[in-house]
């Protein structure tokens, strides 16, 4: 069992409360770690050595180039542990040791490479286009730093979070607050141990696990934090942005979603079929942006519900830490119920239970929250499992007869953060992707982000975007300079204005 405390000030401390908690493993219910228990008053601290590392420090006056130098340094020990964070991220937040070890932590891992590169190539002095009115001057913009950033990140691909948070932030001059989710602390503490070790100055990367309510709100409340960057649920969202306008602070936010998958008449099923089940089941459904409406065309609905139903059938869904699982188990108890929850309101509402539906058991499974990947069909567009997150492995089926229809249907949703077109004609799916309201648009493909493209919301999705120089720019405030041109007095526009 591991033991993580707090990251304040380039130190490990215990929370001033002296309280801890322990994180359980969502496969066996076993105990994976103990944590400290930050509140307000840690959170407190963490936000005072941000402050000071960037008011007084060396990380913001640093060249960029060497910056870059540093992160880059911190690269090669974050590399270094991957295969020990892929097991942190299997036993304490499910991710299958499959996915794990091939996919989110590399992944991760590529975002913090290029985002401290790119960093180093932003252009930080611009000119602005000369325009000599009311008098000549010399024009340019300075993209500075904003200060204190607080990172808050959600429980289910947590490291990958932890490195959309602080990355960005750091390579761009800011200091940072990480609050990780109680449930799933441990990668983002691993990460915390790495970074100790390495150049960045102390109090640059604070990292404090603790919940939403104490360690959450101070953040969001406290004077001396500059900007807020938010990952999670669109209600809490919604509250990050009522606790952020009192001291109006910048805000980015990457929300809920219900993401549209549609399929034409066209589509490849060899692949759209695999391809649809891989956006839907990815970490069991409990991805922001899973393809959890899948828009098949009248034509084809029967046989895309039939080859859905028997790949379905064959995942097998066991311990996270089974590198042949292909689904792992839900994070707790909580998600449990509520996927159940919404399995139940699924079949009231009238759509048809397809597979699925139950909570999987036995075979060493009895200890973990374990679900079947579960398909809906007969689904309308505007029932409630077509409407809400559930964020879990439920996948509604719509039937539509136009394209027309299908693009009306996956826009009626208070959610736009992305979404997917399956098409042998690349020019066709292209138009339809132009006209769904969603942040990314996937053609014949899902899940996969650049880390040199943006990533963010449309609607209640979310505002702002992460990642590429669109992603950077969020960190950075855009000072105007402004350096006179006129040599006397008698020619400045404001004397003759003024009447001296």
């Amino acid at each position: 069992m591991r033991e993580f405390k707090l990251f304040i000030g380039g130190a490990f401390v215990d929370a001033a409360s002296g309280e801890t908690f322990e994180t359980t493993n969502p496969s066996t219910g076993e105990v994976v770690a103990t944590v400290a228990r930050g509140g307000t008053e840690d959170v407190e601290r963490a936000v005072a050595a941000a402050r000071t590392a960037f008011d007084d420090g060396p990380w913001p006056a640093m060249p960029p180039a060497e910056r870059t130098r540093i992160m880059l340094e911190a690269f090669e020990r974050i590399k270094d542990a991957e295969s020990d964070i892929a097991l942190l991220e299997a036993e304490d937040a499910g991710h299958t040791a499959r996915m794990a070890n091939l996919f989110t932590i590399p992944y991760s891992n590529e975002y913090w490479r290029h985002l401290a590169e790119l960093a180093r190539r932003l252009e930080y002095h611009e000119p602005v286009e000369d325009y000599a009115f009311p008098t000549p001057a010399w024009d340019f913009v300075l993209r500075e730093p904003f200060g204190v950033c607080a990172g808050i990140i959600p429980w289910n691909v947590p490291y990958m979070m932890a490195i959309w948070k602080i990355a960005p932030a750091i390579a761009t001059g800011n200091t940072v607050v990480l609050k990780p989710a109680t449930y799933t602390p441990a990668s983002a503490c691993a990460l915390a141990e790495i970074l100790a070790g390495t150049g960045i100055p102390p109090g640059v990367v604070n990292v404090v696990p603790g919940a939403g309510a104490a360690a959450g709100e101070a953040l969001c409340t406290d004077p001396r934090v500059d900007k807020i960057a938010f990952t999670g649920s669109t209600e809490v969202g919604r509250r990050i942005m009522q606790l952020a306008s009192g001291t109006v602070k910048k805000v980015t936010l990457e929300l809920g979603g219900k993401s549209p998958n549609i399929l034409l008449d066209d589509a490849d099923l060899e692949i759209a079929i695999p391809g649809s089940v891989w956006a839907m089941y990815m970490h069991q459904g409990q991805i922001c942006h899973a393809g959890t409406r899948l828009f098949a065309p009248a034509g084809l609905y029967d046989e895309v519900t039939a080859r859905l139903v028997e790949t379905v059938e064959g995942l097998k869904v066991g311990s996270a830490m089974d590198f042949e699982s292909d689904l792992g188990p839900l994070i707790n108890e909580t998600q449990f119920h509520t996927v159940d929850r919404y399995v139940q309101l699924g079949q009231d509402e009238g759509a048809k239970l397809l597979t699925g539906g139950h909570r999987v058991t036995g075979n060493g499974l009895d200890g973990g929250w374990f679900f079947e990947p579960t398909i809906f069909g007969e689904v309308d567009n505007s029932m409630k499992i077509a409407q809400e997150e559930i964020f879990g492995p439920v996948l509604s089926v719509v039937r539509y007869e136009s394209v027309e229809d299908a693009i009306r249907m996956a826009n009626d949703s208070i959610y736009g953060l992305g979404g997917a077109v399956w098409s042998r004609d690349i020019p066709r799916a292209l138009e339809v992707a132009r006209r769904i309201r969603t942040g990314t648009v996937w053609v014949n493909d899902y899940h996969l982000v650049s880390p040199a493209a943006p990533f963010g919301g449309y609607k209640q999705s979310g505002i702002g975007r992460e990642h590429g120089p669109w992603g950077l720019h969020e960190y950075l405030q855009t000072k105007y300079v402004r350096v006179d041109q006129v040599p006397t007095k008698d020619q400045k526009f404001w004397y003759q204005v003024i009447g001296l």
